[in-house]
């Protein structure tokens, strides 16, 4: 396996809650003035999914804010689409200030929603970004040729399930869309693909950490693999890893309020050249393990399947 699990995983449960949670998972992570800042997902007492934030030294011991970070919004413009709550976060730094990008579910659908924030203790809505029904957007934390870029998975039938790229002028309005990757046929990442933690700049191109799932008999199963984008045009995959990073292997993983899955929505790079890699375990706890970055590199234009 090309990542090393934390030998005191899980990281964050919701025991470490200091409000009432069933759930901790699918956090977004990044590092603010020498912190790692978790931005990560709960399901409340009555099924629905909050926003929360930890903090922490070493990226490894996370304490927990006395609030939630976010809740879904009971007034204005996004009640209506966020009625159903908040779920998985992405969060970059560009231009001076966070992103964060999150499911808001509704009973028309599922949208992506955009927030900002300079210092993590207030945010900003801006907008939806997406129409119904998206899922797991992650926006580059780098401009190409004045257009912000993301990764995105629509829904479709035509093409179930698979990574597309948008552009956008002012982080509102997207659009030159194009489909960039596809679930491959009997495959570990068949069934559908989708983009995982924003994508990690290196020497060689965009390493973009996504998640894929395979069915069984006894249910589906979530793993984590690489693909490689191109440093100056996003939209050209260089490679796929054909062998997955990550797959449930641990108690934590196998066994919650799902099983078998493992999911992540943020990774940090560390000057040493390691990244720490973040998941959700089962849709119940928090979970990190740390990799070299150029072992991933590695494995997506060394031992690589075809994005379509």
């Amino acid at each position: 396996m090309s990542i090393t699990r934390y030998h005191g995983n899980p990281v964050l449960t919701a025991k470490d809650v200091p409000y009432p949670v069933a759930t901790v998972h699918n956090a977004g992570v990044v590092k603010f003035d020498d912190r790692y800042i978790m931005i990560f997902r709960s399901h409340t007492r009555n099924g629905r999914s909050i926003l929360g934030k930890a903090e922490s030294p070493d990226g490894y011991n996370f304490t927990v804010d006395k609030e939630p970070f976010m809740v879904p919004a009971t007034e204005g413009a996004f009640r209506e689409y966020e009625e159903y709550g908040i779920e998985d976060p992405r969060v970059i730094f560009l231009d001076g200030e966070f992103l964060v990008t999150y499911s808001a579910y509704s009973r028309n659908g599922v949208r992506i929603g955009l927030a900002k924030t300079t210092d993590f203790s207030s945010v900003h809505r801006i907008s939806f970004i997406t129409q119904a029904d998206y899922r797991n957007v992650v926006i580059f934390p780098e401009k190409f040729n004045g257009l912000y870029a993301r990764l995105d998975r629509p829904h479709s039938e035509i093409s179930p399930w698979s990574i597309w790229i948008s552009y956008s002028p002012d982080l509102v309005y997207w659009g030159e869309s194009r489909l960039i990757m596809k679930p491959c046929q009997y495959h570990w990442d068949e069934m559908k693909i989708g983009p995982g933690a924003p994508p990690v700049k290196t020497s060689r191109g965009w390493l973009n950490i996504y998640h894929g799932v395979f069915s069984t008999m006894d249910g589906s199963i979530y793993r984590l693999g690489v693909a490689l984008h191109d440093l100056h045009d996003p939209s050209k995959i260089l490679g796929v890893g054909d062998e997955w990073i990550l797959q449930p292997e641990e108690p934590y993983e196998i066994t919650g309020y799902v099983h078998n899955v493992v999911f992540c929505c943020g990774a940090v790079p560390e000057e040493d050249g390691s990244i720490k890699i973040y998941w959700g375990g089962a849709d119940s706890v928090m979970c990190v393990g740390t990799a070299r970055t150029e072992d991933l590199v590695d494995q997506c234009l060394n031992n690589s399947r075809k994005p379509l």
